[in-house]
């Protein structure tokens, strides 16, 4: 595929403008390739392109070498030029974005067999010369890898483009990666990929792709934020190219994908609140979830019995540190048979979850993807029977090896499959579940042991025919599909559901929670976890975390405080270790460091009703929950490059600590015209500067921006549901929401029972406020409400 696009030789597009076609949804026009005389039909549609734009396209100009187009009273334009073929997308006389700039564009035909295209072989025999003699005896009808062969029944089939970014030099998205906030040139290495696999203990500031894939980019200079979002599921690489001069600055970006169809959409924003809310139109808003979600979740691989899970349970009482959730792994079923539970260690599941309940607390379960073959076991004889499984290319049900051992792997890319899935959640059916049981889909690349590069063959067969290869990013996607729409079936539709996904997909924040996956217990995952989860936060998929502590190996006491103190100002909190490591439960480390623990998971608590409004402003608005500091400081370049520290909203400034042994941090605190007040010591600072702050093991800096809100919780409890009985304290001199359901139905969006307060010093009856930034103690306070006068 790269080799193929990126030696050429290239296509050469024209554009046949007397075939132009203006329509309601846009503009449409045939490109001839002139080596092949072969057509294909462009589409543009500024209503996709541009979602906010609703006007028609008109024509503002026409030559024999181009035509311009425009809509939005003349401030947006499309220029199409017909030899070489390009396209243009100005704003309001400014060029933003040219597409094919470099004469990259790539379409291969699906085509017969071999025998009928001899010709063809025959031109690509000879650019296999070129290739390393070992690679030699793969061609474009079948690639060998390893011992792996994949056969493409319809032969080559990639497509590929390039857009110029014009004037834009910083350029972040295409999650997931462990990589720096801001993507890098690729001209000195591999380009990056999206091809999601399970990845155990992956290498950081890697371009390989990982669990999830997001096919957005986002270009930001001072004036605009852009959106490229290049809808393709099978495997795709995206180099980057900067412009080094300063007089005019650019981005050249390359797409190439294996398989499918150029689906390519602009978001023009200009503001980073205009572009996140195009995007959302595209692929959907934040799902709001339930509130216990956003409080602490306890996990390991695996707690042994029930006993081990009713002992952690206490043992949180015990040390009065909070938390909503306790989650187990794979152990949990009857010899990795998912949606059944070992009968000698975890016997009386229903009590188990009665036990937690009482308690208003949750368990969750492991749901893989693959189905362990056991003729005997009606859940695989059902999926057999009703055809719900992949199939090979021989056309015979596909089987690999996974945790069960031979395992076949359910189709869900079926909406049939996906019915029957939803189905096996019902109380009834799922044996030993209640509605306080919710769900977390693994292993769901799909992850095969025994496949090329651990997951599914890129020709298995999907219904419909459609090959693996066309659709392999999606797979994690439609589980999750299949999963939250089992959870919301057995509630009725009255119940939000939450499940967490370690694969994704565009539009998989409509979903639920994903993380960062297998991550180490060292200080360089714990620092590579804000980019991560910034990156993924501009891809919208905002509800996100990485595992507390490192997920394999044992960290040291200060690693696993400081993480603790990170992860807890992430959206997903979540301790989980693997079954090799030492029991991790945050009391086993001595006083000082259960100490420290406490007071950081009790300060996330004390913060919820804040997350919880920013998840309903996520679901609402798409504005993500954590923020470069760009997104609140569009215009400062110094705040570009920035990935060690974000915003929490628009109110709240945080730098975690992510070095051991370190006495003082450096943090810079944007914006020239704002006052900073640090939350511990109330202390203010001017911003426009970079602060020398002092840190002692439990200091987490954070700050609060002066002129805004922030709404807390008062006085302690064991988990969210009796936070939600606890008085609220609003901090802050100037505005802000605070957002109230009853935490886990569909009663807000159906019946609009919700509560949305704007506070203000200016209007409504507050109780208690905080005001910082006093430079003495005020001798009078004067207190005005409706029309009365109180002195204190």
């Amino acid at each position: 595929l790269l080799r193929r696009q990126i030696q050429g030789p290239n296509m050469q597009y024209r554009a046949l403008l007397d075939t132009m076609v203006l329509t309601e949804k846009g503009v449409c026009f045939e490109l001839l390739e002139s080596d092949s005389q072969v057509s294909i039909q462009c589409l543009y549609s500024h209503l996709t392109l541009f979602m906010l734009y609703s006007s028609m396209l008109r024509v503002e100009k026409q030559t024999k070498d181009s035509v311009t187009l425009s809509w939005s009273s003349g401030r947006y334009q499309l220029r199409v030029w017909r030899s070489p073929f390009r396209l243009e997308i100005l704003c309001e006389q400014e060029l933003v974005v040219t597409f094919n700039s470099k004469g990259n564009l790539w379409f291969e035909r699906l085509q017969h067999p071999p025998r009928l295209n001899q010709v063809y072989e025959c031109l690509c025999s000879l650019l296999l010369l070129f290739q390393p003699q070992e690679e030699q005896k793969s061609s474009l009808w079948k690639e060998t890898f390893k011992q792996f062969v994949d056969i493409k029944a319809n032969g080559p089939s990639s497509v590929g483009a390039d857009l110029c970014l014009h004037g834009f030099r910083h350029v972040y998205g295409l999650p997931e990666h462990s990589d720096n906030l801001q993507l890098r040139d690729t001209r000195d290495g591999e380009p990056y990929r999206l091809y999601n696999l399970d990845v155990f203990a992956y290498q950081l500031y890697s371009r390989l792709g990982l669990y999830g894939s997001v096919p957005l980019m986002v270009a930001h200079k001072p004036d605009r934020t852009l959106g490229v979002f290049w809808l393709n599921a099978s495997e795709t690489f995206i180099n980057i190219q900067y412009s080094p001069t300063d007089h005019q600055p650019q981005t050249d970006v390359h797409w190439l994908s294996e398989s499918g169809v150029i689906d390519c959409m602009v978001l023009l924003g200009p503001s980073p609140q205009q572009h996140f809310t195009q995007y959302a139109q595209l692929t959907g808003y934040q799902a709001l979830p339930p509130l216990f979600a956003l409080g602490y979740h306890q996990c390991r691989w695996n707690y042994i019995d029930e006993a081990d899970v009713k002992s952690v349970d206490s043992g949180f009482d015990r040390h009065k540190i909070p938390y909503d959730v306790i989650w187990l792994d794979i152990e949990h079923t009857d010899g990795k048979r998912y949606f059944t539970w070992d009968p000698v260690h975890f016997s009386e599941p229903t009590r188990l979850q009665q036990h937690l309940e009482k308690k208003k607390r949750k368990l969750v379960i492991i749901s893989d993807p693959h189905i362990k073959v056991d003729p005997h076991w009606s859940l695989y004889c059902e999926a057999r029977d009703g055809e719900h499984f992949v199939k090979d290319r021989e056309g015979q049900i596909f089987k690999g090896s996974c945790w069960p051992g031979e395992s076949s792997y359910l189709d869900f890319s079926s909406s049939a499959t996906r019915a029957w899935y939803s189905r096996c959640f019902s109380l009834d059916k799922y044996k030993g579940s209640t509605p306080s049981l919710f769900v977390w889909n693994d292993m769901n690349e799909p992850s095969v042991f025994s496949g090329p590069e651990l997951t599914m063959p890129k020709d298995a067969v999907h219904c419909g025919g459609w090959e693996h290869r066309d659709l392999h990013n999606l797979y994690g996607f439609y589980q999750h599909m299949a999963t939250v729409e089992g959870l919301i079936t057995r509630s009725g539709g009255l119940e939000r559901p939450f499940v967490l996904s370690r694969s994704f997909f565009a539009g998989s924040q409509r979903l639920g929670a994903v993380w960062t996956g297998d991550n180490v217990a060292n200080w360089e995952h714990l620092k590579i976890s804000i980019p991560m989860v910034l990156s993924l936060s501009l891809a919208g998929i905002v509800f996100c975390g990485a595992d507390v502590g490192g997920f394999i190996q044992d960290p040291e006491p200060e690693l696993l405080v400081r993480w603790y103190q990170a992860a807890a100002l992430q959206p997903f909190f979540r301790g989980h270790s693997a079954n090799v490591t030492n029991r991790r439960e945050p009391w086993l480390f001595g006083d000082e460091v259960t100490a420290a623990i406490r007071t950081v998971i009790q300060q996330r608590y004390s913060l919820l009703p804040y997350w919880y409004t920013l998840f309903h402003q996520a679901h609402t608005s798409a504005l993500p929950p954590l923020r470069p500091l760009w997104v609140e400081f569009p215009e400062e370049e110094s705040t570009f490059s920035v990935d060690s520290q974000y915003m929490l909203g628009g109110a709240l400034l945080a730098c975690p600590v992510t070095e051991p042994g370190i006495q003082e941090v450096k943090i810079f605190l944007p914006g020239s015209g704002e006052i900073w007040y640090d939350i511990r010591s109330v202390q203010s600072y001017e911003g426009g500067r970079t602060l020398s702050l002092p840190v002692a093991l439990d200091t987490v800096p954070v700050f609060q921006r002066g002129g805004s809100v922030v709404c807390r919780s008062v006085g302690s409890c064991s988990c969210t549901a009796e936070l939600q009985q606890l008085p609220l304290s609003v901090t802050g001199i100037a505005d802000g929401e605070l957002y109230l359901d009853d935490g886990h139905s569909f009663r807000y969006r159906d019946e609009k029972a919700f509560c949305l307060r704007r506070f203000s010093m200016l209007s409504g009856l507050i109780q208690s406020v905080t005001i910082l930034g006093l430079k003495s103690k005020p001798s009078t306070v004067i207190v005005h409400a409706s029309g009365k006068e109180l002195r204190h």
